[in-house]
């Protein structure tokens, strides 16, 4: 599969049923990663429509091309990751809210990502997605995440669920923190990945801004926390578990 973004072809059937599924089922999925060699996993995985009941109608990278290609196919179901360049997976969440909002075939987002912090679950459930699973997830068990969102139910990897119940058990709000909630969205991205050990050129390639725009970014990440360096930025990172 190509690093193309928009819809895919959709996949022969070899024969269970060909309407979907082995119980005639079927959904169709837009697949938003960053990551290529992770999309086409996904795809050869839960891909096969004729098995699984999954047909994967588009792909893409970043949010503009999320939103383009989501708007243009209108999948019952997006697996979105947080991380993504262009404002994160929020950011597709708040301009896909229309669609969200379409009472008759609205588009779910089930976020599928390696982070496990309660912020990003906690921000993507906020911003309107019905469930978050972490990459560990079985291709199986992947594919009724998928329908039980379709469906309209709330689907979580057992851990992450304490985290929602905690934030919104109650009508208090969560507790914030202060220090982060001073960054902007994109000061945040670019915190994420001077922590992950991204040089600066990287970084710019990677959200599309350039070299002098990320040396701006970090210098406001460093008056804003009160850091000195990159190395206690990183070590406050990953205190608060944002790598």
């Amino acid at each position: 599969m190509s690093d193309t973004t928009g819809a895919s072809e959709p996949m022969e059937p070899t024969g269970t049923d060909e309407d979907g599924g082995a119980d005639g089922r079927r959904v169709r999925v837009v697949l938003v990663d960053d990551h290529r060699m992770f999309r086409t996993g996904v795809q050869a995985e839960i891909g096969r429509t004729d098995i699984t009941g999954v047909e994967v109608v588009g792909e893409a990278a970043d949010v503009d091309q999320a939103v383009t290609v989501i708007t243009a196919t209108r999948p019952e179901v997006v697996l979105l990751d947080v991380h993504l360049p262009g404002g994160g997976g929020v950011e597709v969440l708040r301009r896909c809210s229309p669609l969200m909002a379409d009472a008759e075939s609205p588009v779910r987002f089930l976020a599928l990502s390696v982070s496990d912090a309660a912020e990003d679950v906690i921000g993507v459930i906020r911003g309107g997605a019905r469930g978050y699973v972490t990459k560990t997830i079985t291709g199986t068990d992947l594919v009724d995440s998928i329908f039980r969102v379709q469906d309209g139910d709330a689907v979580f990897s057992p851990r992450l669920a304490g985290f929602v119940l905690d934030a919104f058990a109650s009508t208090d709000a969560p507790p914030i923190d202060e220090d982060l909630d001073r960054l902007t969205q994109r000061e945040r991205e670019v915190l994420r990945l001077i922590a992950r050990g991204y040089a600066y050129k990287e970084i710019a390639k990677q959200l599309y801004i350039s070299v002098k725009t990320v040396e701006s970014h970090v210098s406001a990440v460093l008056r804003k926390l009160q850091l000195s360096n990159r190395h206690e930025l990183t070590r406050w990172a990953t205190a608060r578990r944002l790598v």
